[in-house]
């Protein structure tokens, strides 16, 4: 009978700085591990999904400076023990059992408590070895080590009918559920998205892109009152308008957007978005792409983390009142999503993702990070109940 080898768990695509002071200096770098590793408050936790119960004891894999010895404490399921680590050696162990009473995530914590040269060492794997290691779920693909550590995101799609200009939807993120580098975006379409971000400790964005073509430009037509326009790279190109505004954990915000080709090979995207905090509507932009004609097509929401070092924190939301409005005017209530996950999920390197009808306010909803244990399956079709209430608004008064 061949022995199992035992997990190997990288730092680079598993583990995250979970307390630090204000100057320390430690960082994961996505091919080493954890670098730069001095400061005794700071806390380096792992994440693991454990498939049955069982028990498992832990080795690290790492070096301290030449000719120096590093203790760290190493705790798991509340149970704390020191492991040495001795100048010479890369891997180190202890005979402290873990025990694992379920299935579910498990959260290996690093702290650095004594040392004798100018840093703990190098850190850069966790090699867990017991009855509770098969069938382990952890980040094991090093070239999407960094995607894994962002997390899955998540997304709901929706159909709606030919020749639709605009579409209108709610979004509410629970108080606590905003966590810094959260996207929570409200109205995407083929061609442009919207929504509202944390990119700052104290600063939030109402956000409205439109890509580029695959030949031709996006230029700005207008925008509203203290917009901020520029362009963006990285997942593709195209115009980026955003306004900067402290929206609020906990209240509801609505969004519009509209496609409309101009009838001369190109098409106009325009985004607005309703503040409860002063009742009314702010327009954000108008772009126009070129090479284009079309109507509102691929509809759809996501919310996703895109702050790599803040991807062990959770996010929620909660999306309703989808209606889309054809060229002629007619409302349509839309109350059927698509749900699925991003190849973090499909490919099992994390399992933290969910979304469906959240029955406590018949809306759609939609969670990822924070390492929780009730997945949802992607590729699921959810209803949502009709609420038959058009919202009370009309589009040609829209700022």
């Amino acid at each position: 009978m061949t022995k199992a080898t035992a997990p190997v768990v990288a730092l680079s695509g598993n583990a995250f700085i979970t307390r630090a002071g204000a100057d320390a200096p430690e960082w994961i770098d996505d091919a080493r591990g954890l670098m730069d590793w001095s400061d005794p408050q700071t806390v380096i936790s792992s994440y693991v999904r454990v498939a049955q119960a069982g028990k498992f004891n832990i080795t690290l894999r790492g070096s301290p400076p030449p000719g120096s010895i590093s203790d760290v404490k190493v705790t798991a399921l509340g149970k704390s023990f020191t492991i040495r680590m001795n100048s010479g050696a890369k891997q180190f162990s202890s005979l402290a059992t873990v025990d694992v009473a379920a299935p579910g995530y498990v959260r290996i914590d690093v702290q650095g408590i004594n040392r004798t040269g100018p840093q703990f060492g190098t850190l850069s794997d966790i090699v867990l070895n017991g009855t509770a290691t098969p069938g382990l779920v952890f980040a094991n693909d090093p070239s999407n080590f960094y995607w894994s550590r962002r997390g899955p995101s998540v997304h709901l799609g929706f159909n709606v009918p030919a020749n639709t200009e605009y579409f209108y939807s709610e979004l509410t993120v629970p108080q606590g559920e905003d966590a810094l580098g959260s996207y929570f975006m409200s109205n995407g379409n083929s061609e442009s998205y919207m929504g509202i971000q944390v990119v700052a400790p104290d600063e939030r964005w109402v956000l409205f892109s439109v890509w580029d073509p695959a030949t031709g430009a996006t230029r700005l037509l207008s925008k509203g009152p203290n917009v901020i326009v520029n362009n963006f790279g990285g997942e593709g190109t195209g115009g980026q308008s955003h306004l900067v505004y402290p929206w609020v954990a906990g209240n509801t915000y609505k969004f519009i957007t509209r496609v409309r080709p101009d009838g001369l090979g190109a098409t106009n995207y325009s985004a607005w978005f309703f503040a409860p905090e002063d009742g009314r509507w702010h327009f954000i932009a108008t772009w126009h792409r070129e090479n284009t004609t079309t109507w509102m097509k691929g509809v759809y929401s996501f919310v996703e983390n895109f702050n790599v070092d803040k991807g062990y924190l959770g996010r929620r939301a909660l999306f309703g009142q989808q209606w889309a409005v054809s060229s002629s005017g007619v409302w349509t209530e839309l109350n059927k999503a698509w749900y699925d996950t991003d190849p973090t999920g499909d490919n099992k390197q994390r399992l933290d993702f969910a979304g469906g009808l959240d029955a406590g306010s018949g809306q759609f909803f939609l969670r990822m990070g924070g390492f929780f244990n009730e997945t949802v399956p992607a590729r699921q079709n959810f209803i949502r109940p009709l609420t038959g209430r058009r919202p009370a608004l009309d589009l040609n008064t829209l700022p």
